[in-house]
């Protein structure tokens, strides 16, 4: 099953996409990715500030983030999110039409991870970055008019992944209140029947995932890190108690169903409260369609009103 308003939304995404020229290196790729989102982005919310970026020194080198915040000020709640793009392209600013509605619609903070890309930083650097960020920003509490104690962490898709793994390390050092995974990679198992089932889906289709996981760790000789370790695939750790409450996302649609699925049972399995959205109908990076599907911009208020009510 398909949504039928996801058809105008692939029509406007694949002529977007058709000027990319063939052989397109990854920093060709990124840049138009970001003149894609450019021409596709829904207006900003006017009770958002996004024109603060901060630089914050980390264990894997400087990393930007940019914050989208409620103009209401006060001591607000904050989400760190991580963007999606495979690990290759995408930043703070494609991804705006998400955080800026999630600041405006629940009137708090969310700060946006401009995490260093493939391939030229390979794991475990964004995963650095992102924890460092975390630290800074609870430290940072007064500076970002945040409340210390009421932290969540989020993304999509690859940025998903990140926030999975982050959440999951710091778990005894960092009492996040929150995770938001929407269709999350949380483990690289190419064989799962969604995998197989949906490889040639729109938007996302399965051709090149092993070349791009390769790649994540850094070349073949990592390739056991997709298997064995937590801080990558955080589906494989050992022990998921402790956990900050999850909202689960997926899409019936799309290659990473089932990742994001048996990632939902393993926390609940660990006693961790988990709320598993199953996209009927939708598509890898659904969120992107919110002009075009109803039922998309209706996902984003159930996310968003879930964190509202942690």
């Amino acid at each position: 099953m398909l949504n039928p308003q996801i058809d105008a939304f692939m029509a406007k995404w694949t002529s977007e996409w058709a000027s990319l020229k063939p052989g397109a290196t990854l920093p060709e790729r990124k840049a138009h990715f970001e003149g894609v989102a450019a021409n596709m982005a829904l207006p900003k919310p006017e009770d958002v500030d996004d024109a603060t970026e901060h630089h914050i020194e980390s264990a894997a080198g400087p990393v930007r983030v940019r914050v989208y915040r409620h103009t209401s000020g006060g001591t607000q709640d904050c989400l760190i999110y991580a963007h999606g793009g495979g690990f290759v392209q995408g930043s703070p600013e494609t991804h705006a039409d998400i955080t800026s509605r999630i600041a405006s619609w629940n009137k708090q903070t969310v700060v946006s991870v401009d995490y260093y890309l493939l391939p030229d930083h390979p794991f475990p650097t964004a995963f650095l970055q992102m924890c460092d960020v975390a630290r800074w920003c609870r430290a940072n509490a007064d500076l970002l008019g945040i409340d210390p104690d009421r932290i969540a962490v989020g993304g999509d898709s690859a940025g998903g992944n990140l926030a999975a793994a982050t959440a999951l390390a710091m778990k005894d050092e960092f009492p996040f209140i929150a995770q938001l995974l929407i269709y999350p990679v949380t483990e690289f198992d190419l064989e799962r029947p969604s995998m197989i089932a949906n490889a040639n889906a729109p938007l996302l289709q399965t051709k090149g995932m092993a070349a791009n996981n390769r790649m994540f760790v850094g070349g073949e000789e990592n390739e056991h890190m997709l298997r064995d370790d937590p801080r990558c695939a955080p589906y494989v750790a050992d022990d998921h108690s402790g956990c900050a409450p999850a909202f689960v996302a997926v899409a019936e649609n799309d290659p990473l169903y089932d990742s994001g699925v048996i990632y939902a049972e393993k926390l609940k399995a660990a006693g961790v409260p988990v709320v598993l959205d199953k996209g009927d109908g939708l598509i890898h990076g659904y969120l992107r369609s919110m002009e075009y599907c109803d039922d998309a911009q209706a996902k984003l208020r159930k996310m968003t009103d879930w964190l509202a009510a942690r």
